[in-house]
């Protein structure tokens, strides 16, 4: 039992928390890449994503885990990307370090997500069965290139309306289109 719930239950609870964790995730990362805010879906993304990581450190366990230490990673780096994004209206440097901290925060969700899929899906199990076999591998090198590569056009993309290079851009725009 956990927080009076069967174990199955609060398992249920955690993948649906970490689904809708990842799924605001990758509109908010779109979101990056359109130079959108999208505010009430990053409050969404933020909470929910702290909500995964936290509800993974009450499953039942004798040592700490790599589940534990991406947790805690996931954490400061939430903390770090909340601090960004609302003390420091990602104004400045704020701005590049709330991008790549909710990316790493993402990276690190979607991380878990393979690991579980390779250990749950029957077809990715028998693949890797122990995940250190190439399969595994190369699933987790693709997800890091693929995120150090979102990241890297999310930080270059996202400067929103309220910013000095976002106010540039706005006014840009609406020079073109006049």
């Amino acid at each position: 039992m956990v927080f009076g719930m069967s174990l199955a239950t609060y398992t249920q609870l955690h993948v649906l928390i970490s689904f809708l964790g990842i799924g605001s995730g990758a509109a908010v990362m779109y979101g990056f890449f359109r130079g959108h805010r999208l505010n009430g879906l990053t409050l969404f993304f933020l909470v929910t994503t702290i909500l995964t990581s936290v509800t993974g450190f009450f499953f039942p366990f004798t040592h700490l885990t790599p589940g534990h230490i991406l947790g805690i990673l996931s954490l400061i780096a939430l903390t770090i990307a909340i601090g960004a994004r609302y003390a420091g209206k990602m104004r400045g440097s704020s701005r590049w370090i709330y991008v790549v901290t909710a990316s790493i925060s993402l990276y690190f969700n979607v991380f878990v997500l393979i690991v579980q899929s390779f250990e749950k899906v029957p077809a990715l199990h028998a693949l890797a069965p122990t995940q250190k076999e190439p399969p595994f591998a190369i699933a987790q090198l693709a997800l890091l290139v693929l995120f150090i590569a979102m990241t890297w056009i999310a930080v270059k993309r996202f400067h929103p309306e309220g910013s000095a290079i976002g106010n540039a851009n706005a006014y840009d725009r609406a020079k073109r289109a006049a």
